[in-house]
């Protein structure tokens, strides 16, 4: 007899639209992704990338369609690494206070933090390297090690899916394979499904999936069929090799 095993999605979005101010920015969007899987969020400036994880983050309702999530997965236990802006570069607070508020959620109304919320913020230290560092100013810290204390923090707060806007941001090459193979790490060791929106094509070969966006979808699949398609080759091209 054989046993088939059936995946059920951990999300699934269902002919999804999103509007601001009642104008249609991203429409048609869907897709399911699997506990495990790697999307890389694809496209042009204002093709509706941030707008969707808006949208996953329950920060944004569809006008139409639907975004649902299954396997115990809510909004408020989704990881969130957002871009940075220059005043949250300057931060004024310890490495180790960051990344423990990403424990806010788990919290549950309870006024302070627990010994075991302070223990989880002491092991994605260590996964990230910057357990050593936990007592330093956040705003005295590189770029890279920011980035590192920043995904600590949306680890912090999940065990099941991180979104990443733009996680490489203004990082050198050196420092951008790092933070490349630290979420690789993350994604393949705890089984955490990644959804990442980048402008660094290079992030494209860590991933399972690609979605491209251009106000609409204009592919989901798997990173294999879509850098043999006329859309994936030309926007490769476009934007330089992979």
């Amino acid at each position: 007899m054989r046993v088939v095993t059936i995946l059920m999605s951990l999300i699934n979005c269902k002919d999804v639209s999103l509007a601001y101010d009642g104008n249609i920015v991203l429409s048609d969007v869907n897709f399911q992704l699997n506990s495990g899987d790697y999307l890389c969020v694809v496209g042009e400036n204002g093709s509706g990338k941030s707008t969707l994880i808006k949208g996953l983050l329950r920060l944004k309702s569809p006008v139409s369609g639907e975004i649902v999530f299954s396997d115990g997965l809510y909004s408020s236990h989704i990881g969130y690494m957002p871009q940075q802006s220059a005043a949250q570069r300057d931060f004024p607070a310890t490495v180790f206070e960051v990344v423990l508020s990403g424990r806010l959620n788990s919290r549950r109304g309870k006024p302070f933090y627990s010994k075991s919320d302070r223990q989880e913020v002491s092991e994605k230290l260590y996964d990230v390297g910057m357990e050593g560092l936990k007592k330093h100013s956040y705003q005295e810290l590189s770029g890279g090690q920011q980035q590192r204390v920043l995904l600590a923090r949306a680890l912090c707060a999940t065990k099941k899916l991180i979104l990443l806007d733009e996680p490489v941001s203004g990082l050198d090459p050196v420092v951008t394979s790092e933070m490349y193979s630290l979420i690789q790490e993350v994604n393949k060791k705890d089984g955490i499904t990644v959804i990442m929106v980048s402008h660094d094509l290079n992030a494209i070969k860590y991933s399972t999936h690609i979605l491209h966006l251009g106000n609409t979808q204009l592919f989901f699949g798997k990173t294999a069929e879509y850098v043999e398609t006329p859309l994936g080759k030309r926007f490769i091209g476009e934007n330089g090799n992979v």
